[in-house]
């Protein structure tokens, strides 16, 4: 399994928008294949930036969903609640 840490900088006045752009999101996910769980984090420290967790089973599984119609649906639009590019790694799921 692998875990996927994103974090979004939302921009100022959009961060309700870009909320519930990722709560699409994370809906579309649950129903792909492969999809394990899924966390939203939001940081105590800028109101802005806010991060999420998803576990898939494999990277092959992950971008099968980045490819997907599904995602493309899911995240129309969230360029422009974005400040800056959002940044991800994955991570292997050890525990």
């Amino acid at each position: 399994m692998i875990g996927v840490l994103t974090h979004h900088w939302a921009k100022t006045g959009k961060v309700a928008e870009a909320h519930a752009l990722l709560d699409g999101n994370g809906l579309a996910q649950s129903r792909f294949s492969g999809f394990v769980s899924r966390q939203t984090l939001d940081s105590l420290s800028d109101a802005t930036k806010i991060t999420t967790i998803v576990v898939w089973e494999s990277n092959e599984i992950y971008d099968a969903w980045r490819a997907s119609p599904e995602r493309t649906v899911a995240m129309a639009g969230a360029d422009e609640l974005w400040a800056k590019p959002p940044e991800s790694e994955r991570f292997t799921v050890v525990g």
